[in-house]
């Protein structure tokens, strides 16, 4: 038997390996269960303060932002993001990589996934500006942060199944075609309640109606689960592979 030194450690040997479901599920269920206790916390201890609005009209839900912005929830939103924000870099860095290989040969797919890059990057960095800066500490830099979000994250989706319905087109894979046409539906299913969500925030400025901005709270709600169920859809693209911290061949390393 060979002998080895005490302590040795297998140099080839990966340091961490997740599988990237795993890592999509944890991924998503962060924000999915930071929010959930942040609107039950507002609901059942902060009611009053949560529906509030300047029309001084009943309201029944508390909107997201007025939800994260109070206390204990806008700690518990901003760890849940907090840890969310760095596996989302790392998703839209492997997508990057991912289109690379699928359009190696075809320019305009090829700068297509770069803007798609470059607004899932966008998309995540609008999420931790509304996030750590809350709508009562700086009103009009949390609102950049909700509108850098959400127009990146609509123009993402819309890209990204502009993609998809390319590798759909030409593959055999059920599972692709099945994430293409998810995608899709996802991105209108969004694409619907985000509008819908502007018309009731607008009709409730102009003509302060009752229950309005509960109606757009709930629209607000349904963007933002839909938002995470579309990048769920990575579970899917990415079910066979896993995520590795390793020491890298001796001719590759820098």
């Amino acid at each position: 038997m060979q002998q080895v030194p005490y302590g040795y450690v297998d140099r080839d040997k990966p340091l961490i390996r997740v599988p990237f479901t795993r890592l999509a599920v944890i991924t998503v269920c962060l924000p999915l269960l930071g929010l959930i206790a942040c609107v039950v916390l507002a609901l059942l201890y902060h009611y009053n303060d949560a529906t509030y609005t300047h029309c001084q009209v009943p309201n029944y839900l508390p909107s997201i932002s007025a939800a994260i912005s109070l206390t204990p929830e806008r700690y518990i939103w901003r760890f849940s993001i907090g840890l969310h924000s760095a596996p989302r870099f790392l998703v839209a860095a492997a997508y990057l990589s991912f289109y690379r290989g699928r359009f190696s040969r075809r320019l305009k797919e090829q700068l297509l996934s770069g803007v798609t890059f470059l607004l899932a990057l966008s998309e995540n960095v609008g999420l931790l500006l509304l996030t750590y800066v809350s709508s009562t500490e700086t009103y009009s830099v949390h609102k950049s942060g909700f509108i850098v979000f959400i127009g990146s994250s609509l123009v993402h989706m819309m890209c990204t199944c502009k993609l998809w319905s390319m590798i759909a087109k030409y593959s055999l894979s059920e599972e692709e075609m099945m994430s293409s046409r998810l995608k899709s539906r996802l991105f209108l299913f969004n694409l619907f309640f985000c509008l819908l969500a502007a018309y009731f925030y607008r009709r409730h400025n102009t003509y302060c109606e009752t229950g309005i901005y509960t109606l757009f709270a709930l629209c607000e709600y349904l963007v933002v689960l839909s938002n995470m169920a579309f990048h769920m859809t990575a579970y899917w693209d990415f079910g066979g592979k896993e995520v590795m911290v390793a020491t890298p061949p001796e001719g590759k390393r820098f």
